[in-house]
């Protein structure tokens, strides 16, 4: 039987179908927003949502496995998985509690960061709300406060404060929203890419937190990370995923709907509008080890959706 269009989407060297119907959850369970995504070792899926619980495990074909993190149901938003050693571990970030969270992947808390003590950004109503994190290969944390006041945070791997830098602004070194954070590894020397999303552009900076150069082409509201091998996978909340090459030069969107984000209502559009090969607010992404990508979307009731590599 022939594929319907409906079914692919991609294009060149990237090329995909949409398995339709793949990430059930149990009666029980429903999604709410639909902020973060990541892939383990084994190609097991995590997804972090505002829903209860907002951690959800499903296996490489979309079965439901388990879920914890009742805690993290109000402010679920960014979401790092890390491999240090043999181990991997779970990064979640609590945007409205102000909280970045380091645990085992059946949930064990090893680590928490909160609020930095630096009176001179966060004085008196000023908001600390963290909406992303990522960690260097020495496994330093870094932390953006992208709701709050447009800073990245820098800590040791056992939490301990080092610096910050950033406000609000659109100079090199500030940020409107730097609402996704990574560590590109695939030039000569770690650098930290920044989803400034209010300034629609990609900052980029030393580890030590040194402005090197924006990326400003074909993007539009870049909102996170995703490294697979010399590619870079990112959402443009503005209805589609965008691939880069090594060089950061586009290779493809995948799901581009120009459309859907000038709704009135969006991103919460009726379900008749939407298609399976087509995004409306793409929030997070990853890629599993065979080339498949999946991609959570910022809807009230939760969107996922896996791309199969053709």
């Amino acid at each position: 039987m022939k594929e319907t269009t409906i079914n692919l989407l991609g294009n060149g060297t990237h090329k995909y179908k949409v398995a339709e119907g793949w990430g059930a959850l149990p009666e029980h369970l429903s999604f709410g927003y639909t902020h973060g995504i990541v892939v383990d070792a084994e190609d097991n899926v995590y997804v972090f949502h505002t829903g209860n619980p907002s951690v959800v495990k499903f296996d490489s074909e979309g079965n439901y496995v388990t879920s914890w993190g009742n805690e993290y149901e109000d402010g679920a938003h960014g979401f790092y998985l890390h491999k240090e050693g043999a181990q991997e571990f779970l990064y979640l970030v609590e945007a409205n509690k102000g909280v970045t969270v380091k645990c085992t992947l059946d949930g064990d808390k090893v680590l928490e960061i909160g609020k930095p003590d630096r009176p001179d950004i966060y004085g008196e109503g000023q908001r600390f709300a963290p909406t992303d994190v990522a960690v260097a290969p020495n496994g330093d944390i870094y932390i953006t406060d992208g709701y709050g006041q447009s800073w990245i945070h820098h800590y040791t791997s056992t939490g301990e404060y080092v610096r910050s830098w950033g406000g609000q602004g659109s100079e090199p070194g500030q940020m409107n929203c730097p609402h996704g954070i990574s560590i590109d590894l695939r030039g000569n020397e770690p650098e930290i890419y920044v989803a400034d999303r209010g300034n629609n552009r990609i900052q980029v900076f030393t580890l030590d937190g040194q402005h090197k150069r924006f990326i400003v082409d074909d993007m539009d509201m870049p909102c996170s990370f995703y490294y697979f091998g010399d590619e870079v996978y990112f959402p443009d909340l503005h209805s589609r995923v965008t691939v880069f090459d090594r060089s950061d030069r586009l290779i493809t969107h995948l799901g581009e709907d120009q459309q859907a984000y000038k709704q009135k209502g969006w991103p919460n559009l009726p379900k008749d509008y939407y298609r399976p090969n087509k995004f409306s607010s793409p929030h997070g992404v990853c890629v599993d080890s065979k080339g498949n990508v999946y991609v959570a979307e910022w809807i009230f009731d939760g969107r996922v959706t896996k791309l199969i590599r053709q």
